[in-house]
């Protein structure tokens, strides 16, 4: 197994930034494939990726200053993401 298909396999933070990325614009065609073969192998991120997707189709349309979220809230919650993402 090459160096790259591992690096993407067991990295649920590339995946999740993939995953982002996608929503916002286009990947490459290297980019699909590394997701695609990540998400084959993990359910946390396939159910990241529906959860994505979700809360975008919500929240199109908003106003940007309708959607501001306390300083504090935010680092707890980075905190809580980052703990869980490190659990893989």
């Amino acid at each position: 197994m090459t160096g790259a298909l591992k690096k993407i396999i067991y990295n649920c933070r590339q995946a999740t930034f993939l995953i982002e990325k996608k929503t916002l614009g286009k990947i490459t065609a290297a980019e699909t494939l590394q997701l695609q073969i990540h998400l084959a192998g993990c359910s946390i991120c396939r159910t990241f990726q529906q959860q994505s997707i979700l809360i975008n189709r919500l929240f199109t349309g908003f106003k940007t200053e309708e959607l501001k979220l306390d300083d504090d809230f935010k680092s707890s919650l980075k905190q809580r993401i980052e703990k869980e993402m490190n659990k893989n």
